[in-house]
């Protein structure tokens, strides 16, 4: 099946010469039909350059972007903003028209696109139903909270059935609760309407909580790519495993660990959780050795569990050099050794 967007060898270079800017540089990827795609990076990285591209806001310097099977490289300004109109768009900062009602907001694009009066009416009911701010349709953006403001600004982007919905950080203006609330309604976008998403993020969390795939950028380039929860389990490139840091904080850190080891003079292992499954319990009563979790936690990546658990073994040594092994077997076990002998 041919992706709904492919970047092939695509880049974006700003200015010319000596002051000329990569902003991506040489990307090669594709965004299936129906996923929930993230995109992450820190500031400068040019993930939004990147999701510029798509709806032609800028022009690819070299390589080939196709969308919905056009390649956008080769279209004019008439053909491109056909192309947009499938394309829906939400922002940091909301961009609402301060002088338009929340109804006036959402029906601002119908009225461009020239429906009319009474479907635009219609529309624009139903849209603010499914976003749940259905009462709102009179207020003006000023009496409204970031997290209403964001369900206008997903609401108006949805107007006219876009295929694809471009939010770029649409959360990070929000609180932890109100970001929750926004990520389940993009959720529904995606699962109800079968809205292809693509989120632009420098938050780990968003990705962990939202999306099915993942690409990490740094520089312009896409240094790692792949399903999240694999992406989690085994990131291959450093600032993805600092991504990754950021969001589990499962396992202690070297300061942790000592006050642990102080604490627990037994034999002290980190036993990764992963969807496969891992009954300690049981590995414990086999061979005879205590355990007690002292560190750890168990989220859930793409609805499956992903963390870790970090225990204390007290036991005869072969015994427990038995039943680490014995858990090698189905997971990751980190031996961290003793206050004694540090492995």
């Amino acid at each position: 099946m041919a992706a709904l967007i492919s970047f092939q060898d695509v880049s974006k270079v700003f200015g010319s010469g000596d002051r000329a800017v990569r902003a991506v540089d040489g990307v090669t990827l594709d965004i299936e039909a129906g996923e929930i795609f993230g995109v992450i990076g820190y500031s400068g990285a040019g993930k939004s350059t990147l999701v510029r591209l798509v709806n032609a806001l800028e022009p690819v310097t070299s390589g080939r972007l196709l969308v919905d099977g056009q390649d956008v490289t080769a279209l004019g300004e008439s053909q491109l903003r056909r192309v947009r109109a499938g394309i829906g768009m939400v922002f940091q900062q909301f961009n609402l028209l301060n002088s338009r009602t929340v109804a006036g907001n959402v029906g601002y694009p119908l009225k461009v696109a020239g429906w009319p009066r009474d479907k635009r009416a219609a529309r624009v009911a139903e849209l603010l139903d499914y976003v749940g701010i259905a009462d709102k349709a009179k207020s003006y953006p000023r009496q409204l909270s970031g997290g209403q403001k964001q369900r206008v600004g997903i609401a108006r982007a949805l107007a006219t059935s876009p295929r694809i919905l471009l939010a770029d950080e649409a959360t990070s203006a929000l609180d932890p609760d109100t970001t929750q609330d926004v990520l389940a309604l993009l959720r529904r976008v995606n699962r109800e309407l079968g809205v292809t998403v693509i989120v632009i993020t420098h938050e780990m969390d968003v990705i962990r909580l939202l999306a099915h795939r993942v690409a990490v950028m740094e520089a312009g380039r896409v240094i790692e790519h792949g399903p999240v929860y694999d992406v989690f389990a085994a990131p291959r490139e450093r600032a993805t495993r600092r991504f990754v840091a950021t969001t589990l904080k499962d396992r202690p850190t070297p300061e942790a660990l000592d006050r642990l080891r102080h604490r627990h003079p037994g034999r002290i292992i980190t036993v990764g959780i992963r969807e496969s499954g891992v009954d300690v319990t049981a590995a414990l009563r086999e061979h005879g050795v205590d355990g007690t979790i002292v560190f750890g936690g168990i989220t859930e990546i793409d609805e499956r569990p992903f963390g870790s658990l970090t225990l204390e073994l007290t036991g005869a040594d072969g015994a427990v050099d038995a039943l680490i092994a014995r858990l090698r077997e189905t997971t990751d076990v980190d031996d961290l050794g003793t206050a004694g002998v540090r492995a």
